[in-house]
């Protein structure tokens, strides 16, 4: 895949960081280096689509943000979650999938500020995860950012565009109950 030099940096310094340290671009591939991590990226964007993302984010960093409703958070498993997302954890949960962090990201329509950039959910690998993760790359397909930290074995699934991060927590939800279901029916037959 080829992706514009300017935005793998601008890429890998927006990048949520999971570590607490900066990012840096080791390479023009699809591996980027993050602490001691390395991260592949397992999802296939066209070049145009990260052209259109470095768009957008640009728009979104000039754009004056005001709240016009406050985020919602829930708590699950002891833990204070966005509400866009409990439902999804909690069939993820169901399926035998870890999550460590997640996030409904921001929106125009609601918080623009107290979320992350990107919409996203961590997950642990395992062999389920590793099933869910390919099932959610052949149904949400371009609208799915996902990486893999090699060295500390987690997932991450992102909303590939900032414009998406609400419909990347229902395709989340909508991934994991059909997941579950072809998974339950797949064990009983």
């Amino acid at each position: 895949m080829s992706m514009d030099p300017e935005l793998d940096v601008t890429e890998a310094s927006l990048h949520h960081n999971l570590n607490g340290s900066d990012s840096k671009v080791t390479s023009m591939d699809t591996t980027t280096l993050a602490s001691a991590d390395q991260e592949e990226l397992l999802s296939d964007q066209p070049a145009q689509l990260w052209r259109r993302r470095k768009l957008e984010l640009m728009s979104w960093t000039e754009r004056d943000k005001h709240t016009v409703i406050p985020k919602r958070t829930t708590l699950w498993n002891g833990v204070e979650v966005d509400v866009e997302l409990a439902e999804a954890l909690t069939l993820l949960q169901h399926a035998g999938i870890a999550t460590e962090f997640s996030c409904a990201g921001v929106s125009p329509l609601d918080e623009p500020i107290d979320h992350s950039l990107y919409a996203y959910v961590t997950l642990v690998k395992s062999e389920a995860a590793d099933r869910f993760v390919q099932y959610a790359i052949q149904n949400m397909r371009h609208r799915l950012l996902v990486t893999l930290e090699t060295g500390s074995g987690r997932y991450d699934l992102s909303s590939f565009f900032i414009g998406h991060n609400r419909s990347f927590c229902w395709w989340m939800q909508q991934c994991a109950a059909h997941f579950n279901k072809e998974t339950n029916h797949s064990s009983t037959t």
